[in-house]
């Protein structure tokens, strides 16, 4: 039944949505989101650069 979803009632959808939230409240959803999306990619690559940073540290300190 969702596969059946067509151009109309998509805009009639995204309508509703505009007429409930208002376009402040959804761009500021959209930032939301996008931040929160930003944060989750960068905390996956983050540790692994954070362990290298790490192991790199490690030798310095040891060095010194």
């Amino acid at each position: 039944m969702i596969g059946n979803i067509r151009w109309p009632e998509l805009l009639l959808f995204l309508v509703i949505i505009l007429l409930v939230f208002g376009v402040g409240r959804i761009s500021k959803i959209a930032g939301e989101l996008g931040s929160g999306i930003r944060a989750f990619k960068d905390g996956l690559s983050g540790d692994e650069e954070k362990k290298k940073g790490e192991d790199s540290g490690t030798s310095s300190k040891l060095d010194d």
